[in-house]
């Protein structure tokens, strides 16, 4: 059975551009692990690859959901399981690429999601309502500190669920956070390595492109296809800050400075959960040898 290749790191690290390198070397297939690529549509905002890009290399798990879905870690998981063995049966390599700490873990390590109690999560819907996402934000880090640590204020949904969950079990919501323990094969997790500074300014650049590439635009025609008012979309970087634009409450400079203001602190946060888990090899992004290198290791697993 081939290894999973877990390619992780930072937002615009160059995962993208090394798991198509990848996976060509290899005779591989990716597997997306980023939460919003998911969504259909979201192409600009996300840095989803063109079909060009991607070299002819199969891509799984992009464009499955609409903007109005609401994306679920345990159905996450189900299908990016299901989509891995496949890819080994067929004897190719399946190569998971991503920023999201928790889809990757869902994918790999024995995480199981407690189940919901409606009227638990209604009632903390209804205290987010009363009390606003920064107040519920501070409730959650004093039942459960750590896992206020690693979810943003903003992400309500998630804090939300955190709480439902910490209630629900009796434990803080990141106590069922498993072992680094793979439990579907071996794994070769592999981390692209930027230096903050160097990354600070590729999300710089990376957002400009984005806005020059029609980002607005893009949350214009998605707006009315489901994007106002989705449980996760809409909270996504760039678009719920083009959405706060459109919506008058901030210029479109604004706009794009919160956008790389978030997405840099969303990359520091994404950077020190990756780096976390004992398993992974940091690669230089910028070394010459970057993709013979990642093919050794995979070798080396073999």
């Amino acid at each position: 059975m081939s290894p999973l290749v877990v390619v992780v790191g930072p937002t615009a690290a160059g995962k993208s551009d090394l798991a198509v390198a990848l996976s060509r070397r290899l005779g591989g297939e990716i597997v997306n692990a980023d939460s919003m690529q998911l969504y259909r549509g979201m192409d600009i905002g996300t840095a989803k690859l063109a079909l060009a890009e991607r070299e002819g290399v199969p891509h799984h798990l992009l464009d499955v959901l609409e903007p109005r879905d609401e994306a679920s870690v345990a159905w996450f998981q189900q299908e990016a399981r299901r989509v891995v063995d496949d890819i080994r049966r067929r004897g190719a390599v399946p190569v998971l690429v991503g920023g999201s700490s928790l889809y990757v873990r869902a994918v790999v390590d024995r995480l199981d999601f407690p189940g919901t109690v409606p009227e638990v999560r209604d009632r903390w819907k209804a205290r987010l309502d009363e009390v606003g996402p920064e107040a519920l934000h501070g409730e959650l880090a004093r039942v459960a500190p750590e896992a206020a640590a690693v979810i943003l204020a903003s992400n309500s949904r998630r804090v939300v669920r955190a709480l439902e969950v910490t209630e629900i079990t009796g434990r803080p919501f990141v106590a069922t956070m498993p072992p680094y323990e793979s439990v579907v094969g071996d794994v070769v997790p592999i981390g692209v390595d930027v230096p903050r500074d160097v990354l600070d300014e590729r999300i710089t650049t990376r957002v400009d492109r984005m806005w020059d590439a029609g980002l607005v635009a893009e949350v214009e025609r998605l707006s009315e296809h489901g994007l106002i008012g989705s449980p996760t979309a809409s909270r996504a970087l760039g678009y719920a800050q083009v959405l706060a634009f459109l919506r008058g409450e901030i210029t479109e400079d604004e706009a794009r400075e919160l956008t790389i203001k978030g997405t840099r602190a969303f990359a520091r946060r994404q950077d020190r959960l990756f780096r976390k888990d004992p398993r992974t090899t940091w690669l230089r992004h910028d070394a010459e040898t970057l993709v013979d290198e990642a093919v050794a290791l995979v070798g080396a697993a073999t």
